[in-house]
């Protein structure tokens, strides 16, 4: 069955092609969900309607999309992370916090659309990008700093030694519970 697709579809091809695709698939899948009408001369016309309707929501969104995109390129993002030696930070920055920063600066961005290529898990500069929709896409400078640089190994010898040394108060109740119990 040739059939007009309304949305992109990886798959199939773009919207306003006429494709050709089997009966089933058509009738059970794509046209009762709303992705493509059959291919007859009356529907030909109503993609025509469509399709201009379309652009003008397409261009419309992406002047939106643009003025986002100026916001975006504006803020100056500095994330402070706790880091230990070497530099190497506990955990790393994540979308969520990036879209928070943003948040706190006024510019309101889904962390969903913030993509980090490589993992940020030290200190320093790095370019994520914001996909903002219709090829839209702001790069955002990420600057990771330490807040206090935390040695693990003196971190954890004082609680050795606390746990090894028994309590004076303890010791002395053991000390006298002990004749008691004799008597």
């Amino acid at each position: 069955m040739k059939i007009i697709l309304r949305d992109d579809i990886a798959s199939l091809g773009e919207a306003g092609e006429v494709v050709t695709v089997k009966d089933g698939y058509a009738r059970n899948y794509l046209i009762p969900r709303g992705i493509a009408y059959q291919a007859t001369k009356g529907n030909l016309k109503v993609w025509d309607d469509e399709k201009k309707k379309r652009l003008k929501r397409i261009a419309r969104e992406t002047s939106e999309a643009e003025k986002v995109k100026a916001a975006i390129e504006t803020v100056n993002v500095r994330i402070e992370m706790q880091v230990g030696e070497e530099g190497r930070l506990f955990g790393s920055v994540t979308n969520r916090m990036i879209a928070e920063y943003m948040a706190e600066k006024g510019v309101e961005l889904d962390h969903r659309n913030i993509v980090i290529d490589d993992p940020i898990r030290s200190q320093g500069t790095f370019r994520v990008h914001a996909q903002l929709g219709h090829a839209v896409v702001a790069n955002i400078d990420v600057e990771v700093f330490g807040d206090t640089v935390v040695d693990e190994e003196s971190s954890e010898a004082p609680v050795a030694e606390a746990a090894a040394e028994p309590d004076e108060a303890v010791a002395e109740a053991v000390v006298e519970a002990t004749p008691d119990e004799e008597a």
